[in-house]
C-alpha cells in the first residue's frame, strides 16, 4: 500500500519491518483478509492464515504469495472458526490476531440467520477462547456500522447506537459484547473495528450477496443495468481498503489503554448511492466509453438496510492515530484501475 502521510503509521511500519511479529488472519482468503496478508508479508511479517474458503478464494492467496515472494513466511490452515481445534492450532505462537472471518451481508442474514449467527458469533468466541489459551496478546476483530441500526444521530458516534435492523447487525453487536466480556473476564486484550462499507481490489463482484461497488463495476463492464434499492438518496461512508489496513495495524499495536473498546473505521464522509453510481460510471468511462450513457435502475428499498451512514472517526484518531489515507475518489480511482486490469487479463 502507498504511504499514507500519517507519521505515526509510517513510524509503525518501519518498526514492524525492523522487528517482525507473528500474525493470525482469519478469513485470510477473503477481500479484507487477503489485502491484510499482502501488506503484512510486504513488511516482512510472518503470517498464519485460517479460512474454510466458503466465501474467500484460493486465487487471492496464490496472487498474494506470488506477488510478495514470501511463501516461507506464510502458513495456511484450511479450517473453520466454528471448529475450536482449528482455532487453537492457528493461534499457537501468534502475537496478534486480526479476526476477519465472517458471513457478511444483511440480505444473507435475513435469508439464513442461523448460519450467520453460528459463523459470526460462535466463530469469534472460539477465536477469543483459543487466543486466550495460546497466550496471544491481542485480538482485533471486524465489527460493522450495522450496529447503529435506526439511530438518527449523524455523524455516528460509538457511544450512541439504535435498534438493530437485521440478524447480521445482531451478530456484530453480540461480537462487541463478547469481546468486552472476554477482556474483563480473561484478560485478553480486544479492539473492535466498526467497518463502514469497505471497498477496493479483490472484492468479489459475483454472487447474490456481492457488495455494491464491485457488483456495479462488473455490471457496467458487461453492459448491464445497476440496481439502486430506494430513491438513491440513501448514503454510505465508503472506506477504501488501505484505510482498513492502517486501522488494523495501528489497533493491534496501540497501547493497552485503547483496548476493550470499539472504533469507527471510515472516512468521515457521506456519499449517496446515486452519486456513487455516477462516480463509478464516469470513472469507468475513461477506460471504456461505452458505459458513459448508462443510468441506474431504481427498485424498492430492501428490508434491513440502514438509511444513512456517516461516521465520526475522532475516537480512533485519538486512541491510535487513525487518519484515512484515501478518500472515496482516490480509492475509487485505484479500485477501478484494478478491475479494468483484471478484465483485460481475462480477455487476453
Amino acid at each position: 500500500m502507498p504511504a499514507s502521510g500519517n507519521a505515526r503509521y509510517e513510524d509503525l511500519r518501519q518498526r514492524l519491518a525492523g522487528s517482525p511479529r507473528v500474525w493470525l488472519i482469519t478469513g485470510v482468503a477473503g477481500f479484507i483478509g487477503s489485502n491484510l496478508l499482502s501488506d503484512l508479508l510486504s513488511l516482512g511479517q510472518t503470517v498464519i492464515g485460517l479460512d474454510n474458503f466458503s466465501t474467500g478464494h484460493r486465487s487471492n492467496i496464490a496472487d498474494v504469495v506470488t506477488a510478495t515472494g514470501a511463501a516461507s513466511r506464510f502458513r495456511m490452515i484450511e479450517g473453520d472458526t466454528r471448529d475450536i481445534d482449528a482455532c487453537r492450532s492457528a493461534c499457537e505462537g501468534v502475537d496478534f490476531v486480526l479476526h476477519q472471518a465472517a458471513l457478511g451481508s444483511v440480505p444473507r442474514s435475513i435469508h439464513d440467520p442461523l448460519t450467520s449467527s453460528h459463523v459470526n458469533v460462535d466463530g469469534l468466541m472460539n477465536v477469543l477462547f483459543a487466543a486466550h489459551g495460546a497466550g496471544v496478546k491481542r485480538v482485533v476483530y471486524a465489527s460493522s456500522s450495522s450496529v447503529y441500526g435506526d439511530s438518527p444521530n449523524l455523524p455516528q458516534v460509538e457511544a450512541r447506537t439504535g435498534r438493530l435492523l437485521s440478524p447480521y447487525a445482531a451478530t456484530k453487536a453480540a461480537n462487541e459484547m463478547y469481546a468486552d466480556v472476554f477482556q474483563r473476564t480473561y484478560g485478553i486484550e480486544t479492539i473492535g473495528l466498526r467497518y463502514f462499507n469497505v471497498f477496493g481490489p479483490r472484492q468479489d463482484p459475483n454472487g447474490a450477496y456481492a457488495a455494491v461497488i464491485p457488483r456495479w463495476i462488473a455490471a457496467l463492464l458487461r453492459g448491464e443495468a445497476c440496481r439502486i434499492f430506494g430513491d438513491g438518496k440513501t448514503s454510505r461512508d465508503f472506506c477504501y481498503i488501505a484505510n482498513v489496513i492502517q486501522a488494523n495495524l495501528l489497533a493491534a499495536t496501540a497501547g493497552s489503554e485503547a483496548t476493550g473498546a470499539c472504533y469507527n473505521i471510515a472516512c468521515g464522509d457521506s456519499t449517496s448511492l446515486t452519486a456513487l453510481f455516477y462516480l463509478i460510471r464516469d470513472g469507468l468511462a475513461k477506460f471504456d466509453s461505452s458505459v458513459s450513457s448508462a443510468e441506474p435502475h431504481y427498485e424498492p428499498f430492501r428490508p434491513g438496510d440502514i438509511n444513512q451512514s456517516f461516521a465520526n472517526i475522532s475516537k480512533a484518531n485519538a486512541a491510535f492515530g487513525y487518519e484515512p489515507s484515501h478518500r472515496i475518489r482516490e480509492g475509487m480511482d485505484a479500485t477501478l484501475a484494478w478491475y479494468i486490469a483484471q478484465a483485460a487479463s481475462q480477455v487476453g
